[in-house]
């Protein structure tokens, strides 16, 4: 028995058998394929790591049920993943690269006021600012003294020491 007898191919019917081996082998490859890719895609998730979840979901997503060939549909996984390093690797070395790939942090905070222009172009309410600062340890928005929207939309608190 072949491969495409027993995976199935793009433009057939497939059984709940070959369904449930493209599951485990599109499964196997996310894995490995996640496994491979730097630490980081896991960790603080930028627009540049969601995109490529995504992408890659939706490609893998495809493939599984049938839509897609496996073979193609991984390949082109690769080069997303490869894309994806590249990119990181570009704004790694460019400031310029990286403030276009990546953004810029923005301060949200200074001595306890709030600059509301960054918090609008945040998209980032003033309750949803006082949450994230308190899961940090401040009560107060006047009690922090020095505070950023980070690229990847976490705020961090920077104290007076």
């Amino acid at each position: 028995m072949d491969l495409t007898n027993l995976l199935g191919d793009a433009s057939s019917d497939l059984t709940a058998l070959q369904v449930g081996l493209r599951a485990i082998l599109v499964f196997l490859f996310a894995v490995a394929l996640f496994r491979l890719l730097p630490r980081k895609s896991l960790a603080d998730t930028t627009v540049i790591d969601l995109v490529l979840t995504l992408l890659i979901g939706s490609s893998l997503s495809r493939a599984l049920t049938g839509n897609a060939a496996i073979g193609p549909t991984f390949v082109a996984c690769i080069v997303l993943a490869a894309l994806w390093i590249g990119m990181g690797m570009l704004a790694m070395r460019s400031d310029w690269a990286s403030r276009l790939l990546k953004g810029r942090p923005l301060e949200i905070i200074r001595d306890g006021k709030v600059d509301e222009a960054a918090l609008r172009r945040a998209h980032m309410g003033r309750r949803d600012l006082e949450q994230k600062i308190r899961g940090q340890g401040y009560r107060r928005v006047e009690d922090v003294p020095l505070a950023y929207i980070e690229r990847n939309g976490s705020v961090s608190v920077v104290s007076r020491e």
